[in-house]
């Protein structure tokens, strides 16, 4: 049986993913900063929670090290754990910025690093990353988001290389609007001085997610990259983010930033 372990389950992406794969029969860790027992995961026997903060080095080590002791190999790990900070980058303070990437950033270093010797014992394994839409393309009030996820968008691309081999595979998956307790987890950082242009743009921004799919759409996009045994880097995580890269690929940088800010700054 095929183990997979996650990181931020409880809520959104992680979660929707935990339950599609116990479904599908493997075992899963399910891991994230309180190991609270959801009651959908107490259903199921193939589910494992586990504390892990990744933010927090000696939690990842033992929450991996607990992992591979029960059930002896890790086929995937995914990196789900993240928020999305929000607002002019001027108001925003150096440690804000640094919460932001300590979670977002860091911490997927950190528990991929965690991981590799692992992966390369075994020659195999997979690394799959929520990164976000907001990892190719960018949108008002999200600067500092956008660039902790094009940073792991980078990084991963440029890892992928030096892992090949030892047989392990990097696939990111980029996901668009999806409805679920991100959203409402969302840290917006309110200033006067732009306060007008700040509340019409992420009111827009949040605008975008009322017919948004849910998260187990992309669930079902999780388990295929980590199933359809191919060397595919990129994966989009919903129909609209699909339709946005096709949309960026295809037009010039200024009418595409012209379609995006008239869709958001209204």
């Amino acid at each position: 049986m095929n183990t997979l372990l996650i990181t931020g389950a409880s809520t959104g992406i992680g979660r929707a993913t935990a339950i599609y794969f116990a479904d599908k029969g493997w075992n899963v860790i399910a891991t994230m900063r309180n190991a609270v027992q959801d009651v959908a995961f107490v259903q199921k026997t193939n589910i494992t929670c586990l504390q892990l903060d990744v933010t927090n080095p000696a939690s990842i080590e033992s929450a991996v090290q607990q992992a591979i002791g029960k059930f002896g190999k890790i086929d995937v790990l995914f990196n789900n754990a993240g928020y999305a900070l929000a607002g002019a980058f001027e108001a925003v303070t150096e440690s804000q910025i640094r919460k932001q990437f300590e979670t977002n950033v860091f911490g997927v270093m950190n528990v991929t690093r965690a991981i590799l010797p692992h992966f390369r014992t075994n020659h195999a394994g997979i690394v799959l990353n929520t990164t976000s839409s907001g990892g190719i393309i960018t949108f008002p009030l999200y600067s500092v988001y956008n660039s902790s996820k094009w940073a792991i968008e980078g990084f991963m691309e440029s890892l992928q290389f030096e892992l090949r081999q030892f047989g392990i595979v990097i696939k990111n998956i980029e996901p668009a609007s999806v409805k679920s307790e991100f959203v409402e987890n969302i840290e917006f950082i309110s200033n006067p001085v732009y306060d007008n242009y700040s509340r019409s743009a992420q009111k827009g921004t949040l605008d975008g997610y009322k017919n948004a799919p849910t998260a187990d759409v992309v669930a079902k996009i999780v388990y295929k990259a980590a199933t359809d045994g191919e060397k595919k880097l990129r994966y989009a995580g919903t129909p609209q983010a699909r339709l946005v890269f096709f949309m960026r690929w295809l037009l010039p940088l200024k009418w595409f930033n012209s379609i995006i800010a008239k869709q958001i700054e209204k």
